[in-house]
């Protein structure tokens, strides 16, 4: 199947599962949610997107060798023209797309860019499933699917540690991804299979600039959590922030699914579901319409750099990265 064709797919799902949503919640309870949000608390929780934009630039800049230095307006144009695909691409894998402009802006080698690309993102997932795990560790109400949920995400971040920390286990785990996937992704498998390992001798030799990286990492996911806890407090609801550090992050990790449109519906079923207990439906649908803002409003700062990067780089949006 094309990939134009898995998008249409993707699209479909989004609009079938919204449409469950909103089917079972009358609109016009969600407009009146909307009218009657807080204006003060929903423009700081939209305008958290400018510090967590120029933060996640910084760090890029932190990634590259320090003789092959990025300018720091280059990384926000980097970082907005990745958000663009993200919105089109399943799984934010614009950000791997990132690296092939990286190369041909002349940066970096190919496996360079991508071996820092995989690590800027290796560090996005796991510090979203330390705080993930940090929530549902202190979260009240654990029932058997929460207590399923802290074994999947503590299973998660371990493994991932072990990826980033360990050369053989991470060699072993490629190696069984090579026998298990189709021949199709075998070939990826071991593409990324040599990405990793010139990633692990790039930052392990510069145990100060690890740290560093995965510090900053940590400290963006708290403030895009934040961001959506402020969102609450914009819909005139209340939910502990302690709560929300366990309940948000599954609803981010539901959208990362590769099944619909830059996980639209997804995490928006995820966010009624979860939040039952604090928010009713109409409010929930509404925090959803808000988090799917948190990657449109990026999205739409990067169109203007966008065209000029994938002219660059020779690439179409429906190529394979």
């Amino acid at each position: 199947m094309s990939n134009r064709g898995k998008r249409l797919i993707s699209i479909a799902v989004s609009l079938v599962i919204l449409g469950l949503i909103y089917w079972r919640i009358p609109f016009q309870d969600l407009l009146a949610v909307l009218r009657h949000s807080h204006f003060g608390w929903l423009m700081v929780g939209l305008g958290m997107v400018v510090p967590i934009t120029l933060i996640t630039a910084l760090r890029l800049r932190w990634l590259m060798p320090p003789h092959q230095p990025l300018p720091f307006w280059e990384a926000n144009r980097l970082i907005l023209a990745a958000c663009v695909l993200n919105m089109v691409l399943p799984s934010k894998a614009g950000d791997i797309a990132k690296a092939y402009f990286m190369r041909d802006r002349g940066h970096l080698s190919t496996s360079l860019a991508l071996s820092l690309v995989v690590f800027e993102k290796a560090c996005d997932l796991l510090s979203l499933l330390l705080w993930c795990l940090f929530g549902l560790w202190l979260y009240p109400q654990k029932d058997a699917f929460f207590w399923l949920m802290t074994v999947c995400i503590l299973a998660g971040l371990t493994g991932g540690l072990l990826l980033l920390g360990s050369t053989r286990f991470a060699n072993l785990f490629f190696a069984l991804g090579q026998q298990l996937a189709p021949q199709k992704i075998k070939v990826k498998f071991k593409q990324l299979q040599v990405a990793w390992g010139e990633m692990h001798a790039y930052f392990w030799r510069d145990r100060r600039q690890l740290l560093r990286v995965t510090g900053i990492s940590v400290f963006i996911w708290l403030l895009h959590l934040l961001q959506i806890w402020l969102f609450i407090l914009a819909l005139n609801a209340w939910v502990p922030f302690l709560t929300s550090l366990a309940l948000s992050p599954l609803a981010i990790l539901a959208g990362l699914l590769p099944l619909t449109f830059a996980g639209v519906g997804t995490r928006d079923a995820a966010l009624v579901f979860l939040y039952a207990p604090y928010l009713d439906a109409a409010t929930a649908a509404a925090l959803g319409l808000l988090c799917t803002s948190r990657y449109f409003l990026p999205a739409i700062g990067g169109l203007p750099f966008l065209e000029g990067y994938l002219r660059a780089a020779k690439w179409k949006p429906n190529q394979e990265i």
